[in-house]
Protein backbone atom coordinates (compact mmCIF):
# COMPACT_ATOMS: atom_id res chain seq x y z
CA UNK A 1 0.00 0.00 0.00
CA UNK A 2 1.36 3.13 -1.04
CA UNK A 3 1.82 5.96 0.98
CA UNK A 4 -1.26 8.03 -0.51
CA UNK A 5 -3.65 5.45 -0.39
CA UNK A 6 -2.68 5.11 4.11
CA UNK A 7 -3.37 8.91 3.75
CA UNK A 8 -7.06 8.10 2.38
CA UNK A 9 -7.60 5.26 5.04
CA UNK A 10 -6.53 7.73 7.75
CA UNK A 11 -8.95 10.49 6.59
CA UNK A 12 -11.72 8.79 6.02
CA UNK A 13 -11.46 6.89 9.78
CA UNK A 14 -11.64 10.17 11.11
CA UNK A 15 -14.52 11.22 8.94
CA UNK A 16 -16.30 8.47 9.92
CA UNK A 17 -15.21 9.39 13.92
CA UNK A 18 -16.23 12.68 13.40
CA UNK A 19 -19.56 10.97 11.74
CA UNK A 20 -20.19 8.92 14.66
CA UNK A 21 -19.51 11.33 17.03
CA UNK A 22 -22.41 13.71 15.65
CA UNK A 23 -24.70 11.24 15.49
CA UNK A 24 -23.75 9.87 18.99
CA UNK A 25 -24.71 13.53 20.42
CA UNK A 26 -27.89 14.17 18.16
CA UNK A 27 -29.41 10.30 19.17
CA UNK A 28 -28.29 11.46 23.11
CA UNK A 29 -30.06 14.72 22.68
CA UNK A 30 -32.96 12.98 21.08
CA UNK A 31 -33.67 10.89 23.76
CA UNK A 32 -33.68 13.79 26.19
CA UNK A 33 -36.18 15.47 24.65
CA UNK A 34 -38.10 12.62 24.26
CA UNK A 35 -39.23 12.74 27.77
CA UNK A 36 -42.79 13.54 28.29
CA UNK A 37 -41.90 16.44 31.25
CA UNK A 38 -38.83 17.77 32.49
CA UNK A 39 -37.43 21.42 33.96
CA UNK A 40 -33.60 21.95 35.57
CA UNK A 41 -33.55 25.26 36.97
CA UNK A 42 -31.07 27.07 39.51
CA UNK A 43 -31.86 26.12 43.10
CA UNK A 44 -31.21 29.60 44.43
CA UNK A 45 -33.13 31.68 42.40
CA UNK A 46 -35.92 29.19 40.72
CA UNK A 47 -34.27 30.58 37.30
CA UNK A 48 -35.71 27.73 34.90
CA UNK A 49 -32.61 26.97 32.51
CA UNK A 50 -34.71 24.53 30.57
CA UNK A 51 -37.89 22.50 30.55
CA UNK A 52 -40.41 20.53 27.96
CA UNK A 53 -44.15 20.48 29.94
CA UNK A 54 -43.19 21.37 33.07
CA UNK A 55 -46.84 22.02 34.15
CA UNK A 56 -48.65 18.96 32.92
CA UNK A 57 -50.09 17.03 35.21
CA UNK A 58 -48.48 13.88 35.57
CA UNK A 59 -48.49 10.93 38.77
CA UNK A 60 -45.17 10.96 40.15
CA UNK A 61 -45.28 7.74 41.96
CA UNK A 62 -42.42 7.99 45.15
CA UNK A 63 -41.47 11.55 44.70
CA UNK A 64 -44.71 12.30 46.71
CA UNK A 65 -42.16 10.85 49.54
CA UNK A 66 -39.80 14.50 49.47
CA UNK A 67 -43.30 16.16 50.94
CA UNK A 68 -43.62 12.94 53.68
CA UNK A 69 -39.97 14.07 54.79
CA UNK A 70 -40.45 18.11 54.35
CA UNK A 71 -43.84 17.41 56.88
CA UNK A 72 -41.82 14.81 58.93
CA UNK A 73 -38.78 17.18 59.49
CA UNK A 74 -40.84 20.34 59.86
CA UNK A 75 -42.77 19.16 62.85
CA UNK A 76 -39.42 17.88 64.26
CA UNK A 77 -38.59 21.38 64.04
CA UNK A 78 -41.86 22.22 65.54
CA UNK A 79 -40.69 20.27 68.69
CA UNK A 80 -43.92 17.88 67.65
CA UNK A 81 -41.78 14.94 67.39
CA UNK A 82 -38.24 13.85 68.46
CA UNK A 83 -36.88 11.98 65.31
CA UNK A 84 -35.50 9.33 67.90
CA UNK A 85 -38.69 8.52 69.16
CA UNK A 86 -39.96 5.05 68.26
CA UNK A 87 -42.86 4.43 65.88
CA UNK A 88 -44.79 0.98 65.02
CA UNK A 89 -45.64 -0.26 61.98
CA UNK A 90 -49.25 -0.51 61.72
CA UNK A 91 -50.99 -3.85 60.25
CA UNK A 92 -52.47 -1.19 58.10
CA UNK A 93 -49.02 -0.75 56.76
CA UNK A 94 -48.41 -4.07 54.99
CA UNK A 95 -51.73 -3.61 52.43
CA UNK A 96 -50.30 -0.77 50.60
CA UNK A 97 -47.48 -3.04 48.86
CA UNK A 98 -44.96 -2.13 46.95
CA UNK A 99 -40.94 -1.50 47.90
CA UNK A 100 -40.22 -2.56 51.59
CA UNK A 101 -36.30 -3.71 51.37
CA UNK A 102 -35.90 -3.28 55.26
CA UNK A 103 -38.54 -6.29 55.48
CA UNK A 104 -40.78 -4.76 57.51
CA UNK A 105 -43.44 -6.66 59.56
CA UNK A 106 -46.47 -5.49 61.69
CA UNK A 107 -45.69 -4.45 65.43
CA UNK A 108 -41.95 -3.36 64.21
CA UNK A 109 -40.77 -0.75 65.94
CA UNK A 110 -38.23 1.75 64.69
CA UNK A 111 -37.07 5.60 65.30
CA UNK A 112 -38.72 8.00 63.11
CA UNK A 113 -35.11 8.96 61.81
CA UNK A 114 -34.69 5.05 60.64
CA UNK A 115 -38.25 5.19 58.94
CA UNK A 116 -37.49 8.21 57.14
CA UNK A 117 -34.00 6.95 55.98
CA UNK A 118 -35.92 3.75 54.19
CA UNK A 119 -38.66 5.94 53.09
CA UNK A 120 -36.17 8.70 51.20
CA UNK A 121 -33.21 6.12 50.34
CA UNK A 122 -34.83 2.87 49.92
CA UNK A 123 -38.57 3.94 49.00
CA UNK A 124 -40.13 1.60 51.60
CA UNK A 125 -43.67 2.41 51.22
CA UNK A 126 -44.74 0.54 54.36
CA UNK A 127 -42.02 2.36 56.16
CA UNK A 128 -43.38 5.62 54.79
CA UNK A 129 -46.82 4.57 56.15
CA UNK A 130 -45.68 3.71 59.46
CA UNK A 131 -44.39 7.03 59.59
CA UNK A 132 -47.54 9.19 58.74
CA UNK A 133 -49.47 7.32 60.77
CA UNK A 134 -47.53 7.97 63.55
CA UNK A 135 -46.78 11.79 63.12
CA UNK A 136 -50.12 12.32 61.91
CA UNK A 137 -51.15 11.37 65.58
CA UNK A 138 -49.13 14.41 66.71
CA UNK A 139 -50.14 17.20 64.03
CA UNK A 140 -53.06 19.65 64.05
CA UNK A 141 -56.61 17.90 63.19
CA UNK A 142 -59.40 20.64 63.41
CA UNK A 143 -61.56 17.73 61.08
CA UNK A 144 -60.61 14.94 62.93
CA UNK A 145 -58.70 12.86 60.11
CA UNK A 146 -57.88 9.40 60.87
CA UNK A 147 -53.75 9.88 61.32
CA UNK A 148 -52.35 9.14 57.63
CA UNK A 149 -55.00 10.98 56.34
CA UNK A 150 -53.97 13.92 58.99
CA UNK A 151 -50.62 13.47 57.48
CA UNK A 152 -51.92 13.71 54.00
CA UNK A 153 -53.81 16.75 54.85
CA UNK A 154 -50.79 18.60 55.52
CA UNK A 155 -48.70 17.03 52.75
CA UNK A 156 -51.39 19.32 50.81
CA UNK A 157 -51.22 22.40 52.58
CA UNK A 158 -47.13 22.09 52.05
CA UNK A 159 -47.99 22.35 48.59
CA UNK A 160 -50.33 24.99 49.07
CA UNK A 161 -48.41 27.34 50.69
CA UNK A 162 -45.32 26.61 48.08
CA UNK A 163 -47.76 27.61 44.80
CA UNK A 164 -47.91 23.55 44.01
CA UNK A 165 -50.76 24.92 41.92
CA UNK A 166 -51.21 21.21 40.12
CA UNK A 167 -50.61 18.89 42.96
CA UNK A 168 -53.03 16.29 44.78
CA UNK A 169 -51.53 13.84 47.19
CA UNK A 170 -53.48 11.46 48.49
CA UNK A 171 -51.19 9.25 50.52
CA UNK A 172 -47.56 9.74 51.96
CA UNK A 173 -46.13 7.30 49.71
CA UNK A 174 -46.98 7.90 46.06
CA UNK A 175 -48.90 4.64 45.15
CA UNK A 176 -51.70 5.48 42.41
CA UNK A 177 -52.78 1.68 41.58
CA UNK A 178 -56.50 3.19 43.12
CA UNK A 179 -59.95 3.76 42.07
CA UNK A 180 -61.61 6.77 41.27
CA UNK A 181 -59.04 9.98 41.79
CA UNK A 182 -55.59 9.24 41.64
CA UNK A 183 -52.54 11.67 43.17
CA UNK A 184 -50.53 14.04 40.92
CA UNK A 185 -48.05 16.89 40.17
CA UNK A 186 -45.91 18.67 37.63
CA UNK A 187 -42.33 18.65 36.99
CA UNK A 188 -42.27 22.30 38.12
CA UNK A 189 -44.01 21.47 40.96
CA UNK A 190 -41.75 19.02 42.31
CA UNK A 191 -39.15 21.08 41.80
CA UNK A 192 -40.79 23.53 43.62
CA UNK A 193 -41.10 21.58 46.53
CA UNK A 194 -37.22 20.03 45.92
CA UNK A 195 -36.41 23.62 46.23
CA UNK A 196 -37.95 23.96 49.97
CA UNK A 197 -37.06 21.02 50.81
CA UNK A 198 -33.54 21.48 50.36
CA UNK A 199 -33.44 24.37 52.16
CA UNK A 200 -33.69 21.90 55.24
CA UNK A 201 -29.89 20.25 55.87
CA UNK A 202 -31.22 17.27 57.71
CA UNK A 203 -32.91 16.40 54.33
CA UNK A 204 -29.82 17.17 52.40
CA UNK A 205 -28.10 14.57 54.80
CA UNK A 206 -30.85 11.57 54.57
CA UNK A 207 -31.24 11.50 50.92
CA UNK A 208 -27.57 12.17 50.15
CA UNK A 209 -26.57 8.64 51.81
CA UNK A 210 -25.33 5.90 49.55
CA UNK A 211 -26.33 3.24 52.05
CA UNK A 212 -27.10 3.16 55.48
CA UNK A 213 -27.95 0.32 58.64
CA UNK A 214 -31.34 0.90 60.26
CA UNK A 215 -32.09 -0.94 63.29
CA UNK A 216 -35.89 -2.77 63.94
CA UNK A 217 -37.26 -3.98 67.75
CA UNK A 218 -39.11 -6.89 66.67
CA UNK A 219 -40.39 -9.27 69.44
CA UNK A 220 -38.19 -8.10 71.67
CA UNK A 221 -34.76 -8.60 70.00
CA UNK A 222 -32.89 -6.05 68.27
CA UNK A 223 -32.25 -6.48 63.89
CA UNK A 224 -29.97 -4.62 61.69
CA UNK A 225 -31.33 -4.35 58.06
CA UNK A 226 -28.57 -3.01 55.72
CA UNK A 227 -30.51 -0.43 52.69
CA UNK A 228 -29.26 1.06 49.91
CA UNK A 229 -30.04 4.64 48.07
CA UNK A 230 -31.94 3.76 45.05
CA UNK A 231 -30.57 6.89 43.57
CA UNK A 232 -28.05 5.39 41.68
CA UNK A 233 -26.38 8.36 40.76
CA UNK A 234 -25.37 9.60 44.38
CA UNK A 235 -21.67 10.54 44.47
CA UNK A 236 -21.36 11.55 40.58
CA UNK A 237 -20.99 14.84 39.10
CA UNK A 238 -21.87 16.62 42.49
CA UNK A 239 -25.10 15.14 42.82
CA UNK A 240 -26.04 14.44 46.44
CA UNK A 241 -30.22 13.40 45.74
CA UNK A 242 -32.88 13.74 45.53
CA UNK A 243 -35.46 10.49 44.96
CA UNK A 244 -36.46 8.00 42.91
CA UNK A 245 -39.72 7.05 41.65
CA UNK A 246 -41.57 4.40 39.34
CA UNK A 247 -45.33 2.70 39.02
CA UNK A 248 -47.32 1.57 36.03
CA UNK A 249 -48.87 5.21 35.61
CA UNK A 250 -46.38 7.32 36.54
CA UNK A 251 -43.42 5.65 34.35
CA UNK A 252 -39.63 5.86 35.92
CA UNK A 253 -39.27 9.35 37.54
CA UNK A 254 -36.35 10.97 39.30
CA UNK A 255 -35.05 14.36 40.63
CA UNK A 256 -31.32 15.04 40.94
CA UNK A 257 -29.58 17.74 42.80
CA UNK A 258 -26.12 18.71 42.03
CA UNK A 259 -23.53 21.34 43.59
CA UNK A 260 -20.48 23.32 42.45
CA UNK A 261 -18.31 25.16 44.85
CA UNK A 262 -19.69 28.88 45.61
CA UNK A 263 -18.38 31.52 43.17
CA UNK A 264 -16.26 33.61 44.69
CA UNK A 265 -15.83 37.22 43.67
CA UNK A 266 -13.92 39.73 45.11
CA UNK A 267 -14.76 43.36 45.57
CA UNK A 268 -12.86 46.57 46.91
CA UNK A 269 -15.37 46.74 49.28
CA UNK A 270 -15.49 42.63 50.20
CA UNK A 271 -16.05 38.99 48.81
CA UNK A 272 -19.01 38.10 47.26
CA UNK A 273 -19.75 34.02 47.45
CA UNK A 274 -22.64 32.79 45.31
CA UNK A 275 -23.65 29.52 46.16
CA UNK A 276 -24.45 27.05 43.09
CA UNK A 277 -26.74 23.91 42.77
CA UNK A 278 -29.47 22.97 40.14
CA UNK A 279 -31.87 20.66 40.40
CA UNK A 280 -33.50 18.42 37.73
CA UNK A 281 -37.08 16.92 37.72
CA UNK A 282 -37.73 13.88 35.10
CA UNK A 283 -40.97 12.33 34.82
CA UNK A 284 -42.06 9.65 32.48
CA UNK A 285 -38.51 7.93 31.78
CA UNK A 286 -39.09 4.14 29.56
CA UNK A 287 -37.27 2.22 32.05
CA UNK A 288 -34.73 2.32 34.97
CA UNK A 289 -31.59 2.49 32.76
CA UNK A 290 -32.74 5.59 30.84
CA UNK A 291 -34.01 7.90 33.92
CA UNK A 292 -30.49 8.03 35.27
CA UNK A 293 -28.43 7.96 31.78
CA UNK A 294 -30.83 10.63 31.10
CA UNK A 295 -31.03 12.53 34.26
CA UNK A 296 -27.26 12.52 34.21
CA UNK A 297 -27.31 14.07 30.68
CA UNK A 298 -29.94 16.76 32.06
CA UNK A 299 -27.41 17.58 35.10
CA UNK A 300 -23.94 18.09 32.71
CA UNK A 301 -26.59 20.05 30.38
CA UNK A 302 -28.11 21.90 33.18
CA UNK A 303 -24.46 23.01 34.07
CA UNK A 304 -23.82 24.40 30.91
CA UNK A 305 -26.93 25.99 30.44
CA UNK A 306 -26.18 27.54 33.84
CA UNK A 307 -22.38 29.08 32.55
CA UNK A 308 -24.04 30.84 30.14
CA UNK A 309 -26.72 32.14 32.38
CA UNK A 310 -24.04 33.25 35.08
CA UNK A 311 -21.91 34.75 32.44
CA UNK A 312 -24.84 36.62 31.32
CA UNK A 313 -25.54 37.96 34.82
CA UNK A 314 -27.43 35.81 35.83
CA UNK A 315 -30.81 37.23 35.39
CA UNK A 316 -34.00 36.26 36.79
CA UNK A 317 -37.70 36.76 35.58
CA UNK A 318 -40.95 36.02 36.97
CA UNK A 319 -42.18 34.60 33.35
CA UNK A 320 -39.22 31.90 34.03
CA UNK A 321 -38.87 31.00 37.27
CA UNK A 322 -40.17 28.97 40.21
Amino acid sequence: MNLSSVWSNVLKMNFFRAFLSVLLAAVSTASLFAQDSFITFDHQTGHILNSKNPNDRRQVASLTKIALGVVTLDAAELKLISMSELAQVPQAALSTGGMNPAGLQAGDLLTLRDLLYCSLMASDNIAAYSLAHHVGKKLTNPTRLDPVGNFVSHMNALARNLQMKKTLFLNPHGIDNIEGTIPYSTAADIGRLTRYAYSDADFRFFVSQKSRSVEVSRNGSQISANIENTNQLVGQDGIDGVKTGMTAKAGYCLVLSSWKNPEVVRHNDGVVQTPRRIVTVILGADNNESRFSIGLQMIRQGWSLYDQWAAGGRQVSKGNSL
